[in-house]
């Protein structure tokens, strides 16, 4: 492995750990503060539905980070894949990263986002309540895939 490549794959490396570590931070820790602003303020300052809007506002601004993740990943990745360093798994996990990063930032975001802008009835509604789940578990193979990925590029990378 020359210099230059190294110093790539450690950035992509950095770069794969930042992403997973801010998802894995804004559902783990973010969100429950945020659906929860009366425990912390003790009294109800906000509604469910303004702390969505808060809530929603972190994942747009997680999925810049994520799209900036999957080029570095499609650049990374096919130049190893034409380099003939490639192996199944490694092909499924981008796979799985590339298709679910883009359902998140660019299917299920903006239609959550307009959701919210319909109004607080329409976050009510059964079509939101199933969108938002499928965000949640699209979000979840996402970091899943990414984690694969994430090892698999580390154990390549110590050989």
């Amino acid at each position: 492995m020359n210099k230059y490549f190294k110093i790539a794959t450690i950035l992509y490396l950095t770069l794969m750990g930042i992403v997973l570590g801010a998802g894995l931070f804004a559902g783990v820790v973010v969100a429950p503060v945020t659906f929860h602003t009366e425990v912390w303020l003790q009294s109800e300052v906000l509604s469910q539905y303004q702390e969505g809007i808060v809530m929603t506002e972190n994942f747009v601004r997680l999925s810049y980070l994520i799209d900036i993740l999957l080029a570095s990943i499609f650049l990374y990745e096919g130049y190893k894949y034409k380099k003939f360093e490639r192996d199944r798994l490694t092909q499924i996990a981008v796979f799985f990263v590339i298709a679910t990063g883009l359902l998140f930032g660019h299917y299920y975001l903006p239609d959550i986002v307009a959701m919210q802008l319909a109004g607080e009835e329409m976050t009510q509604t059964s079509v939101f309540v199933n969108t938002h789940k499928g965000s949640e578990i699209n979000f979840k193979i996402f970091s899943l895939a990414l984690l694969v990925l994430m090892i698999r590029n580390m154990q390549k990378a110590c050989k």
